[in-house]
């Protein structure tokens, strides 16, 4: 039987580890449970000469934490014993001193102000934190070293989801980015080692193009039916106690565990009312795709171990099989194991088992060429995000000079086509100029509004006096008027290059030559 159509074993065990709530867990000392019901927010973070640490009214040594599972034998690895080569657990004093070294440090403040972004719950923009730093993180530091920091809630942000509904962010203050980062920086050399090889997001030297390549190479192995597995809110579902166990296994700092999950537990700002956070990891935080992948990564080598071939970009899993039939065994050992191991759902309705000529890695897709070539191509669905946006750019209503429409077309195509260039289909793109330029021929139809300004313009062009008052006092439609051979002759393809446009075909060709 292919490996595809493995059954999948009953879990030797269960997760029934837990972690105190707001401590940590992994380390070799226990200590009272820590005095957590007097924990303030004050959301106040401009220079108002504030200590934004938020001390606690008790000093450290209360705040101690259990760093074990109660029972340590229920929380415990199904893998290997790790080999000199294994990564080993970081060590306390090391580990949060390169956390917030000055090298780090200085390292994730170019990050976040490269990353730009708007305002957390306080209101200090991101072109403000290094002059605030200057004058406070002498306290701050003071507060992470004393246990007394504590973050600030997250600002909940709502934005559209392509298929319909919306999706939920969680936008933290530029401080509390800065200090994510920093433990993302020295978090990273300690877990992504280790990760799987067929997990593709958010890692250094991967990319969601490897993800697909990979995904050809397993179509032409022969395994031609997808497992589409979805996540039913991943990012919110996340169970905190779980995640932290996993942290553990390869921190043993106390320090660094706790700051860890004080993050997970800071809550979120809605509408001005601070609601709890008793699950889930924020998404748009700096931290939460690095710890996405360690919660995950039980997945991955359960996966490994019973031989399917599989691709991973954050919560995003497509396991390839041989069979439909194959498929279907496979997803309902994948939601049994989510759910008894990692305490995960998997949306029944939106995940699938299809041939991988309809299934969509990524927004990308997979046909068989006439040659026998397996051919990667752009899934239906983001061609028609693209369009959206193209339409958004040359709205006849939008009144911006043609130069400037340009412009920022340009910059849509070019960072459009930087990710899709992987598709192998050059004539989608020519297609896509052709539609373009009909756009654009509609809105300068629309701009010139008069029949009297429509026949000047036309005559300028070259087209004959007869034809140009023809079509100027015609009453047919911008769109069918964008199309018609005058207009086509007035305004061809020279006009728009001497404009400065891009198209997309020759973003494609010269993405692809590189």
């Amino acid at each position: 039987m292919s490996p595809g159509g493995d059954r999948w074993g009953r879990e030797a065990t269960t997760d029934s580890a837990e972690v105190s709530r707001g401590h940590s867990t992994g380390g070799e000392e226990t200590a009272g449970k820590g005095q957590t019901s007097g924990e303030r927010i004050d959301g106040s973070a401009r220079d108002d000469g504030h200590d934004r640490s938020q001390p606690m009214e008790h000093g450290p040594a209360e705040e101690r934490s259990a760093v074990n599972p109660t029972d340590a034998s229920t929380e415990r690895s199904h893998r290997p014993a790790p080999t000199k080569r294994d990564a080993q657990p970081a060590r306390r004093a090391d580990l949060w001193e390169t956390t917030f070294s000055r090298d780090n440090v200085l390292r994730a403040l170019r990050r976040v102000e490269s990353n730009r972004g708007a305002p957390g719950v306080d209101g200090l923009l991101v072109t403000e934190l290094r002059p605030w730093l200057r004058l406070h993180w002498k306290d701050i530091r003071h507060a992470l070293d004393a246990g007394t920091y504590r973050p600030s809630p997250v600002r909940r942000v709502t934005i559209p989801k392509p298929d319909g509904g919306e999706r939920e962010l969680g936008v933290p203050t530029a401080l509390d980015r800065l200090i994510q980062q920093a433990i993302a920086q020295a978090l990273t050399p300690i877990f992504d080692p280790e990760f799987s090889p067929h997990s593709y997001g958010f890692r250094p030297g991967r990319s969601a193009h490897q993800a697909v390549k990979a995904a050809r190479a397993f179509v032409v192995e022969g395994y031609t039916w997808v497992v589409d597995v979805d996540l039913e809110r991943f990012f919110d579902r996340v169970q905190h106690d779980v995640l932290m166990a996993r942290v553990a296994r390869k921190v043993d700092d106390p320090r660094v565990l706790r700051l860890i999950r004080r993050y997970l537990d800071a809550g979120v700002m809605v509408s001005g009312v601070k609601q709890a956070s008793v699950e889930g990891t924020p998404q748009g935080s700096p931290l939460s795709p690095l710890l996405a992948n360690i919660m995950l990564d039980d997945l991955d080598r359960e996966l490994e171990r019973r031989g399917h071939r599989f691709v991973r970009y954050a919560d995003d899993v497509r396991v390839h099989v041989q069979s439909e039939r194959a498929g279907q065994r496979v997803l309902t050992g994948i939601t049994e194991f989510l759910r008894r191991r990692l305490k995960l759902q998997v949306n029944k309705v939106k995940s699938s088992v299809r041939r991988a000529a309809q299934a969509v890695v990524l927004g990308f897709g997979f046909y068989r060429h006439r040659t026998g070539e397996i051919v990667i191509r752009l899934a239906p669905k983001a061609l028609r995000r693209m369009r959206e946006r193209v339409r958004a750019l040359t709205g006849r209503s939008w009144r911006i000079t043609m130069p400037e429409r340009v412009a920022r077309l340009n910059r849509f195509v070019a960072g459009w086509c930087a990710y899709f260039s992987l598709a192998e289909t050059p004539s989608t793109f020519e297609e896509a100029d052709q539609w373009l330029r009909r756009r654009l021929r509609q809105v300068r139809w629309k701009e010139w509004k008069q029949p009297r300004a429509r026949a000047r313009n036309l005559l300028a062009l070259g087209i004959p006096r007869q034809t140009a008052h023809e079509w100027a006092n015609s009453s047919v439609g911008h769109w069918r008027m964008a199309g018609s051979a005058p207009l086509t002759r007035a305004l061809p393809n020279a006009h728009w290059v001497h404009l400065g446009l891009i198209g997309f075909s020759a973003n494609w060709r010269r993405l692809r030559r590189a």
